[in-house]
């Protein structure tokens, strides 16, 4: 890839690496397991072999889904549901020894490859919930339902975990305020000229945006999830200084959201290009630890923060 910036359109904020950065930052990139915090350019079975046990405080599991699909200069191959199942449990068997006895798991999926990750997930963790987040980009189709949504499966090691409902609230707009007997806001609060409630935390995810072109997180990555969903996930299963893994980490996402939330964190990716948009998002991510959509420790519905 090439630097794009000279061409770009005013608005358009979408990474790009410039010569000097791959030069750089190929400099700092690791390519094997030398110590448990980082970025690592490799393959995600071997690496993960490597780990060792119980360090492991989150995991976020993205892998590709059951799609034919190129990734850079990776590529994945759709199949069977029961050999999506297969290769899924393959590395399932590889990193459940490195989890904690306390540790969280969630897995990504859509509708397709969700058929083979229950199975999967069931043979190794509890299974505690399906998240599901709707894409508002979804993709259109002449023969079938628009696909505009996706999965997160909700996983523990067993039965003590954490989990911070608190910490993931949506701050919603309030349409019919009541008030009490002494006419005070009945759970709402007024902010400004506006009426909101913080409402707890579902499995129906519908304030999420994807990245796109006026968005700074935004890189060319297929599939890359946005920043505000990953920070959901790390705020409401871990504490500052837990570790984060990211075994598919693509162009960095989980590591720079678990780096501005104080968390420890290590991913794994094949591809070389997505991982030098890793360190630069990482860079970038030291002095500037916003998140899109999270603003004063809650969650705003889309295009009502800032």
């Amino acid at each position: 890839m090439t630097e794009k910036s000279s061409n770009k359109a005013p608005r358009n904020r979408t990474l790009s690496l410039s010569s000097n950065d791959r030069k750089t930052l190929s400099k700092k990139l690791q390519c094997d397991l030398m110590d448990m915090e980082g970025v690592i350019n490799g393959d995600t079975f071997a690496l993960s072999k490597k780990l060792p046990k119980n360090c492991i405080d989150l995991l976020i599991l993205d892998p590709p889904y059951n799609l034919t699909k190129t990734f850079g200069k990776e590529s994945f191959s759709s199949r069977s549901t029961e050999d999506y199942q297969d290769w899924i449990e393959s590395y399932l068997e590889i990193i459940t020894p490195a989890l904690k006895s306390t540790a969280t798991i969630y897995v990504c999926g859509d509708w397709l490859s969700s058929a083979s990750l229950f199975p999967a997930l069931d043979k190794y963790f509890k299974i505690r919930n399906r998240i599901t987040w709707e894409r508002e980009k979804g993709r259109g189709s002449k023969t079938n339902w628009k696909n505009c949504s996706e999965d997160i499966w909700y996983c523990t090691m067993g039965d003590d975990f954490k989990f911070f409902p608190d910490r993931v609230r949506l701050r919603r707009k309030v349409l019919a305020p009541y008030k009490d007997s002494a006419g005070k806001p009945k759970d709402w609060i007024n902010q400004g000229n506006k009426k909101f409630r913080d409402t707890a935390p579902s499995n129906l995810w519908s304030d999420i945006t994807i990245p796109f072109w006026s968005m700074p997180e935004n890189t060319d990555h297929p599939t890359q999830k946005p920043e505000k969903l990953i920070a959901k996930l790390i705020l409401s299963s871990s504490d500052e200084e837990d570790l984060v893994f990211d075994p598919f980490l693509g162009s960095g996402t989980t590591a720079v959201v678990a780096k501005k939330l104080k968390r420890r964190y290590l991913g794994f990716e094949k591809d070389l290009e997505y991982c030098l948009y890793a360190l630069k998002r990482l860079e970038k991510a030291t002095t500037d630890s916003s998140i899109q959509g999270y603003n004063h420790e809650v969650f705003w519905e889309r295009n009502s923060c800032n």
